[in-house]
């Protein structure tokens, strides 16, 4: 589902990463630093891994989204994939259980859920 991202309390990294089989783009991330007094917003499309960092000591990061969530299509691409490569703007970093279990996104796109993201025409990360 595509979302549309903003940080409402404090200063976070926002990121996008193509993730849809036969994309041109495929792999290619987006990011940018968007605090709740800046009021930039980032669309991802559908297709598109989506994680943040916070900058700030407390960020509210909020998603106004195309669809319902179904947690039994979540998963989880590794952060720090070397093939992505995304110049986080922090150190160390604190991560959730959840997000040290990440596979790359060489094994993801290995995997039967990634057939159903496939690339079927031109989307762009927009930044407002």
């Amino acid at each position: 589902m595509g979302k549309l991202m903003r940080v409402t309390l404090g200063t976070a990294f926002l990121v996008a990463v193509d993730i849809r089989k036969g994309s041109p783009t495929l792999g290619k991330w987006f990011g940018a630093e968007v605090s709740a007094e800046g009021r930039k917003q980032i669309w991802a499309p559908a297709g598109f891994a989506r994680g943040f960092c916070t900058l700030s000591d407390f960020a509210e990061v909020q998603y106004k989204c195309t669809g319902i969530y179904n947690s039994k299509s979540e998963s989880c691409i590794r952060w720090d994939d070397p093939e992505i490569g995304i110049n986080w703007p922090i150190t160390p970093v604190h991560l959730s259980e959840k997000d040290r279990k990440a596979q790359t996104l060489k094994q993801w796109l290995s995997s039967p859920d990634s057939e159903n993201f496939r690339y079927s025409g031109n989307h762009t990360i927009v930044e407002r």
